[in-house]
């Protein structure tokens, strides 16, 4: 856990989207749940999680209406 504090400020960005993705999808292993909730505050994973699942509306609305569109 010591070498978490020491990463970058990208990896963490990449780990937290990586855990905020597997999380929507259910599919999170043992050791990466462990190490999202030994971190100290739970805020980074909820805006993500509202983040990812505006984008998967936008996605699906765009798509719907690209569908539907009459020509």
């Amino acid at each position: 856990m010591d070498s978490d504090n020491r990463t970058s400020p990208k990896k963490r960005k990449i780990s937290l989207a990586i855990s905020v993705i597997a999380a929507l999808f259910g599919v999170q292993s043992e050791r990466n749940r462990q190490q999202d909730f030994s971190q100290q505050s739970p805020w980074p994973f909820i805006i993500g999680g509202i983040i990812a699942i505006g984008i998967f509306v936008a996605l699906l609305v765009t798509i719907t209406l690209s569908v539907t569109a009459t020509h």
